[in-house]
């Protein structure tokens, strides 16, 4: 028996009605799981150009093939849509413990179809699924969600849920799962809202079955000890966690600050995950079966008006909230972070949308009227009450609930807005690292740094060391990532796994989980097939190439200092060369060559 066998629940919140079914074998193989399978359904069963807050979008949730095995870090499961922040496919990944949930319960996928009439969760309980009210629920975040879920249900139940900012369709609401993971980009918590689904819950007393499970264990005994042969698995995230990057890239001088006007920040170090572990850390924690736990469990309790306890802020999270906006001190940051994971928004997009509003403020260009108090980079006070009624769509909030490239666009400068295809940057510049730059342009979900990290290669030297601010490889390597980066999450495997093994030992798990006797090529042409039937998504919905481009700041204005002043993004220079070798025409669209050799045709 196979791992995964596409054991799917679907679920039309219209009629109520819920069946099962089991995806095709030959489509498991093909798209290996999770993102890939999920993808592929969605691309079948609706029309991208749907309106992604109508009832005829659908929303997935699908763990990935390890997912809730003994691989390490085999916690990931998605959920995929159509976006109603780019209105391209969305695909966000969550860690921690509710995706191997749904595998015990014996479910690798939930296909959400049609709209309740009133709010309602979705109660799975090993083999037995029914739809409950959730009117009590409608108005909760997250935290009071997920407890008052665990009392009416089982104090081992695992939730995924929406807040406040989900049940108001802001477009940058994401689903929170465990209290402090989160399904994060692209808006998909508005796309539950938008369906009066509250949350799925579920509670499983089964195992992932294994094909191989002696080979199985052999596989991960490798994976597992390249895991602790690596330092940045076995030392820095687990000392420092992710924020163990601010310092890093600040130093290498590609760390955006106040809205991409610069790309150093001098006091950086007072927000760097040292800083952190030195000041507000309490302990570490870990997604299930992580042996890295780069989690942090930190609690602010000075000044009392940022005090409050949870999880994270995250690299990306200290980033936005913080350099980007101009705001060095961590507990303003900590604190919008908990705010976020309770009210359930995206913290990238929140925190480059107020970037974006400080931007276009001190620009003349955002009346003080508008905003109901003055607004300037380096405002924490501001930024933290922004980020709740943002969540809330209070007041200058519903402006800002739409996102920053609407936001931009209201105001009349949509250049000002940092991101690609209507999703914001995360916390790289593009003018310093050429290979990220030319990744947020092709991503198939808006600008994105998980779905091809080339800072791998451009800072860690994994698996080959390349230049930042050179432009040669980085269009293969790019393509690379890319493709396997998308068979990692259909896996269900974190993608900090890469930072110590390899498309190899992927490969030894995923065969003896499965029994389905990949090779290396053929499992990374899977890879290969998820990101262009993605980007086939993309077209039909109505994006081109005229969308892998970059705001006019990354190409155009040079970083002012450091030591990447003079720079810019080259991608002139990289995206044919992209085009060409994704076997795409100059137009950005895959060849029927390549859709027949991929069998996509």
């Amino acid at each position: 028996m196979e791992t995964w066998q596409g054991k799917t629940l679907r679920v039309n919140l219209t009629t109520g009605q819920i069946s099962r079914e089991t995806v095709d074998a030959s489509v498991a193989k093909d798209f290996v799981g999770g993102r890939g399978v999920a993808t592929k359904l969605l691309m079948d069963e609706i029309d991208p150009k749907v309106d992604p807050l109508s009832p005829d979008n659908k929303l997935i949730f699908v763990a990935g093939t390890l997912t809730g095995t003994r691989a390490p870090a085999a916690s990931r499961y998605m959920v995929v849509t159509k976006s109603p922040l780019t209105g391209a496919i969305a695909c966000s990944n969550s860690g921690g413990f509710f995706g191997p949930q749904m595998r015990f319960a014996g479910v690798d996928m939930i296909v959400f179809e049609g709209k309740a009439k009133e709010p309602v969760y979705l109660w799975i309980e090993d083999d037995k699924a029914e739809l409950r009210p959730a009117n009590h629920l409608w108005g909760k975040n997250t935290h009071e969600t997920e407890d008052a879920i665990r009392a009416e249900t089982s104090d081992k139940a695992r939730v995924a849920c929406i807040g406040p900012a989900g049940e108001k369709l802001v477009r940058i609401a994401c689903v929170i799962n465990d209290k402090h993971r989160a399904a994060g980009r692209s808006g998909v918590g508005a796309v539950m809202g938008s369906k009066n689904l509250k949350a799925v819950v579920v509670r499983g007393t089964g195992k992932a079955a294994l094909h191989d499970e002696g080979g199985f264990k052999e596989a991960v005994k490798v994976a597992r000890t390249k895991i602790k042969e690596s330092a940045t698995t076995s030392e820095g995230l687990p000392t420092y966690g992710t924020a163990v990057l601010v310092n890093v890239i600040n130093e290498l001088g590609f760390y955006p600050t106040r809205n991409f006007r610069q790309s150093q920040f001098s006091t950086a170090d007072l927000h760097s995950g040292e800083k952190m572990a030195e000041t507000i850390l309490t302990k570490n924690a870990a997604c299930y079966g992580c042996p890295i736990a780069c989690g942090r469990v930190t609690k602010v309790e000075t000044p009392k008006k940022y005090c409050g306890e949870g999880e994270g802020p995250e690299y990306e999270t200290v980033w936005a909230l913080g350099a980007s906006c101009g705001i060095d001190e961590l507990a303003p940051i900590a604190k919008a972070n908990y705010i976020c994971n309770e009210l359930g928004i995206d913290t990238i997009d929140a925190g480059a949308t107020i970037a974006c509003a400080m931007d276009l403020a001190e620009s003349g260009y955002l009346p003080e009227s508008d905003i109901g108090r003055p607004l300037k980079f380096g405002d924490a006070d501001a930024m933290v009450e922004l980020v709740a009624k943002t969540a809330t769509r209070e007041g200058f909030g519903d402006v800002l609930a739409e996102g920053g490239y609407r936001l931009a666009e209201k105001y009349g400068h949509p250049e000002l807005f940092m991101g690609v295809k209507k999703q914001a940057f995360p916390a790289y510049d593009g003018r310093g690292s050429q290979g990220m730059g030319l990744q947020y342009a092709t991503s198939n979900r808006g600008a994105c740094h998980v779905r091809g990290y080339l800072i791998a290669s451009e800072v860690f030297g994994v698996p080959e060391k390349l230049e930042p601010a050179a432009t040669e490889k980085k269009a293969a390597f790019d393509i690379a990532f890319q493709d396997l980066t998308a068979v990692v999450d259909s896996s269900g495997l974190c993608l900090f796994n890469t930072f110590a093994f390899g498309a190899d030992e992927i490969l030894d798990m995923i065969n003896a989980a499965t029994g389905r006797n990949y090779t290396l090529e053929s499992l990374l042409a899977a890879g290969e097939r998820i990101w262009n039937i993605e980007r086939m998504f993309n077209l039909e919905a109505g994006l081109s190439a005229a969308d892998d481009t970059l705001p006019p700041r990354i190409l155009s204005e040079p970083i002012p200092e450091g030591p990447m002043a003079g720079k810019v993004c080259q991608l002139g220079d990289m995206l044919p060369e992209y085009y060409q070798l994704r076997g795409w025409s100059s137009d950005g669209i895959p060849s029927a060559e390549k859709l027949a050799q991929l069998g996509l045709a």
